[in-house]
């Protein structure tokens, strides 16, 4: 199986596959290449409706001329735990900071994300973020302000005092209940509309239409958080009651 960075070639039969609408796995199938670096070239080059061969070459060559002139002489991507590859993780960092960037996240507010995420602790200083993605203290200190006010992150002091940025598993949860708020508050607004333009008419009844639909997808995601928030906070291969079967005390 070949390594390396991927060429201008390969761009282009992978474009070209996303045009034939293969998945990722057949694609890389093609390449020989692992199912991951197809995922991960085409996440952080717009997705796979709006990739280009061109454009993602020309933009793996800025990322790797910026990456040379930022890091210092002799430096090293710092060593991993648990035996992981450095380069494999630093990778997924930056597919996991794409992903959240398409999703409406800031680019800056999702690299901080992205990076307590993926730590083990789960909390990261500011020094520590400030040297983990080589920014500078007052970007770090605008992320955590507004991630902050989202209220996707929270502080806490460690045995030495010193103030730390954590990353809650509930989030998610959180996340998907605000969600479904708004897709309620939606519907409503959706209603309103129907005794405005008067019942029965072809608008009214579009309206009424939409209010059912987005009725259904709030109640169906709150439901399913609710069942399944559990798996948050349990080890993976831990049996739970999550979405295969209700633990014991939901009956």
């Amino acid at each position: 199986m070949p390594g390396g960075r991927l060429t201008q070639q390969e761009r282009q039969q992978i474009a070209l596959g996303l045009a034939d609408g293969l998945a990722y796995a057949e694609i890389a199938r093609r390449l020989d290449r692992p199912t991951s670096t197809i995922t991960r070239e085409v996440m952080r080059n717009g997705g796979p409706t709006t990739y280009r061969a061109d454009l993602a070459h020309r933009a793996t060559e800025r990322r790797a001329r910026r990456r040379s002139q930022a890091a210092p002489r002799g430096s090293e991507a710092p060593e991993q735990p648990y035996g992981r590859d450095a380069e494999a993780v630093r990778a997924y960092e930056e597919t996991f900071t794409t992903v959240l960037v398409q999703s409406g996240t800031p680019k800056m507010m999702a690299r901080v994300l992205a990076c307590l995420c993926t730590s083990d602790a789960g909390s990261l200083t500011a020094s520590e973020l400030v040297q983990r993605l080589q920014v500078s203290p007052a970007s770090i200190s605008k992320a955590i302000a507004y991630l902050e006010s989202q209220g996707l992150i929270r502080r806490e002091r460690d045995e030495r005092r010193r103030e730390r940025y954590a990353f809650d598993d509930d989030v998610w949860y959180q996340s998907m209940v605000a969600s479904a708020r708004g897709t309620a508050h939606l519907a409503e607004t959706a209603r309103q509309g129907v005794s405005i333009l008067v019942p029965d008419t072809p608008a009214a009844t579009r309206l009424e239409n939409i209010a059912r639909f987005l009725d259904f997808v709030s109640e169906s995601i709150t439901r399913a958080a609710d069942q399944a928030r559990e798996v948050l906070h349990t080890k993976p291969g831990t049996p739970s009651g999550g979405t295969a079967a209700p633990s014991p005390d939901r009956g």
